[in-house]
């Protein structure tokens, strides 16, 4: 099987599994375009999705109902997909031990601030996932470009990094 018709899997981190690798592992899955199949989990899941990250999700007319929080030794057991690429969208994950992962995986770390941190009003919690939602879309857009077929190891990890330090340049942001 060459590049072009290979599956990768990406698997998208953060301590509670709840709003920000949840929205990742969606906009992957609708834009990976069967070259990539997503997924999320969490070093501490919260067991549950934010509700507002399913609002955000759904007003683009994601399908939502596969979504769910969970444990991030799902993807370090026996009979796990083995992994391409791990992606973390938390500090706190980012400077946690993580289990091994099967297959070796490229790993990056992509931190976006957590909205669910955000306090105030609905619609100043909703800027901040909206905002979330953006900047995850940005990176993944940028690591979809990626030629992965022909692009060595090494290069593919600074490339990798590089996108984790990308804002969202239609903001001005960084």
């Amino acid at each position: 099987m060459n590049a072009r018709e290979r599956t990768y899997q990406v698997l998208f981190l953060c301590t509670g599994n709840s709003a920000r690798s949840i929205l990742a592992e969606a906009i992957l899955g609708r834009v990976g375009h069967g070259q990539f199949r997503a997924y999320s989990a969490g070093s501490f899941p919260k067991g549950r999705v934010h509700p507002m990250a399913l609002d955000v999700l759904r007003a683009r007319r994601y399908e939502t109902d596969g979504l769910r929080s969970k444990s991030w030794d799902e993807f370090a057991k026996p009979g796990a997909p083995p992994l391409d690429f791990v992606f973390t969208v938390c500090d706190n994950a980012a400077g946690e031990v993580c289990p091994t992962w099967p297959g070796q995986p490229m790993t990056a770390h992509w931190g976006i601030a957590d909205p669910a941190a955000v306090e105030g009003p609905p619609e100043i919690q909703r800027r901040a996932f909206e905002r979330a939602y953006q900047e995850l879309a940005r990176r993944i857009e940028l690591f979809l470009a990626l030629p992965l077929s022909s692009i060595d190891r090494m290069s593919l990890k600074h490339r990798l990094d590089e996108i984790g330090k990308t804002a969202d340049r239609e903001d001005g942001r960084r």
